[in-house]
């Protein structure tokens, strides 16, 4: 039995104990999850962290964030410190390398292209297998074989 995501944080029964719902099956945090980025920051981390998720610079957020802020100052407020609150601050080691990094916000970015890409992938993984098994399976294999053991 899996766990899912309890509302508004906390925790909820996992079949091992208690664990962190923003934890994934290996006891690692969520790759593919908004945090708040506290490492570019200028309030709290929550347009960085947008930045971050979206892929795209954080000043395009803030710029965005500013102008809502100029248009709807106390819905924006009210929003900013609800996702504040919410939204966790992003975990040290959350990606091993930039490569794996810049995988998610691709996957985050373009499912569609990230999703055909690895069925590329897993095609040409599959011929490579099957001309590998082809030769295995070949007379030209064992007669090598024999060569070499001689």
């Amino acid at each position: 039995m899996r766990s899912c995501r309890p509302p508004f944080g906390g925790r909820w029964r996992h079949r091992h104990g208690w664990a962190p719902w923003e934890a994934g099956d290996a006891g690692r945090p969520s790759p593919n999850r908004l945090y708040r980025n506290l490492d570019t920051a200028m309030v709290k981390g929550v347009c960085a962290g947008v930045a971050d998720y979206f892929g795209i610079s954080p000043w395009l957020v803030r710029i965005g964030t500013l102008i809502l802020l100029f248009s709807f100052t106390v819905p924006t407020i009210i929003v900013y410190f609800v996702l504040v609150k919410m939204v966790p601050p992003r975990p040290a080691g959350l990606y091993e390398t930039s490569e794996e990094e810049a995988f998610w916000t691709r996957v985050r970015v373009e499912p569609a292209g990230m999703v055909s890409n690895l069925r590329r992938q897993f095609r040409d993984m599959e011929k490579r297998l099957r001309d590998l098994e082809t030769y295995v399976t070949s007379r030209e294999f064992g007669l090598d074989r024999e060569i070499k053991d001689l």
